[in-house]
């Protein structure tokens, strides 16, 4: 019977990780990157708790491959953002993490050089370099939080989080964000069903206690408080859009069913702009019409947005991979993206200092 193996009968290797407190002493953040954090995390929740009139933009790369083009996508992004300050609050997309429907290419923690060589453990430093020097321009920003590791090792780092729509259903993921430092937005389900990201909104306001890591790299049973700034992000799905008045009024009377505050962003990509990146605009537009209009419960956008137009697969020979182009979903270019924001910025300008609060919001925390 000793002989007989019932363990691990699918695992071929571990490898051990560095802990996150280690990770973090090799990697460290300055002084300017850790204020830059604070006071993105101060402003992104002040928006939500109705203390600051402007409107939070989720922008960047679908995904980061890249830390060159990152950076250079960075500081047209801040040079952008101080232009826009009065209205608009810019926060830059950094995804190193990729949800796949099958199989595919996981982001930059997971596989950094594109080649199938996984090295996580370099993946994780990469890309906390690069939260440390996008930090140290003055720019907040924002990422999916997908695996439920890796926030020990980034979240430090980090704004805002997204939990996207294939896992805002999951309990492992509203266990985790319900614990996190930053404000969290929740998808609403593949579907465009509404009441996945509405259940999770009341999940990751309670205190949870699950298994995880601390930051010295041991298993341990973490017990939250709660986030109490996390809130519905409008995607769209297989039903078709849901960014027009008629679905967001849909959202902000299914918010108020539960006392939930009315808080909305809106996203203009995927299912909204039915995976046509050139749509994002028409997206865009619409939201700050409704905005002008006098729409209260809209705080956000998220846009995809690159160096270049468009997106690439991965080549065979890594030096045919054109720089400034996503490999994951296609995105705008910088020319649109700094119209766009011109635009949005200009559009609700009017009105976004005489928004109400709205008595709902009275049950959040201030930041």
């Amino acid at each position: 019977m000793t002989d007989i193996k019932l363990d691990d009968l699918n695992v071929l290797a571990e490898e051990p990780l560095i802990s996150p407190n280690k990770l973090k002493k090799q990697v460290s953040a300055s002084l300017d990157a850790l204020q830059t954090v604070a006071e993105g995390r101060k402003a992104i929740k002040r928006i939500l708790n109705r203390q600051d009139h402007r409107l939070m933009i989720i922008v960047g790369p679908c995904s980061i491959h890249d830390s060159q083009s990152a950076i250079e996508y960075a500081h047209r992004l801040k040079e952008l953002a101080n232009r826009v300050s009065e209205n608009l609050l810019l926060v830059m997309r950094v995804y190193f993490e990729k949800p796949r429907t099958t199989v595919g290419w996981k982001g930059f923690l997971n596989d950094p050089h594109m080649d199938d060589s996984f090295n996580i453990a370099e993946g994780l430093a990469l890309g906390r370099q690069l939260l440390i020097e996008l930090a140290e321009l003055g720019l907040p920003t924002a990422n999916e939080a997908l695996d439920p590791v890796s926030p020990q090792y980034l979240q430090d780092l980090i704004c805002w989080s997204a939990i996207g729509a294939r896992t805002a259903e999951s309990q492992t993921h509203r266990e985790m964000a319900s614990g996190l430092s930053s404000a969290v937005g929740f998808k609403n389900g593949t579907d465009g069903s509404l009441e996945v990201a509405i259940n999770a909104l009341k999940s990751v306001s309670a205190p949870h206690r699950f298994l995880g890591i601390n930051h010295n790299g041991e298993v341990a049973i973490i017990q939250t408080r709660g986030n109490h700034h996390a809130h519905v992000v409008l995607r769209g799905g297989t039903d078709g859009p849901n960014y027009e008045a008629s679905k967001v009024s849909e959202c902000e009377h299914r918010l108020a069913s539960t006392n939930i505050p009315a808080n909305i962003m809106i996203d203009c990509s995927h299912a909204n702009s039915a995976k046509d990146h050139k749509r994002q605009a028409a997206v865009m537009k619409n939201v700050s019409q409704q905005i002008a209009r006098g729409n209260q419960s809209i705080i956000g956008l998220m846009v995809e947005s690159h160096l270049n137009e468009g997106n690439q697969a991965i080549p065979r020979d890594l030096k045919d991979l054109r720089y400034g182009i996503s490999i994951t979903d296609a995105c705008v270019d910088w020319q649109t993206t700094e119209q766009m924001l011109l635009e949005l910025h200009d559009a609700v300008a009017p009105v976004l200092l005489n928004r109400s609060s709205t008595d709902s919001l009275s049950t959040q925390q201030s930041a």
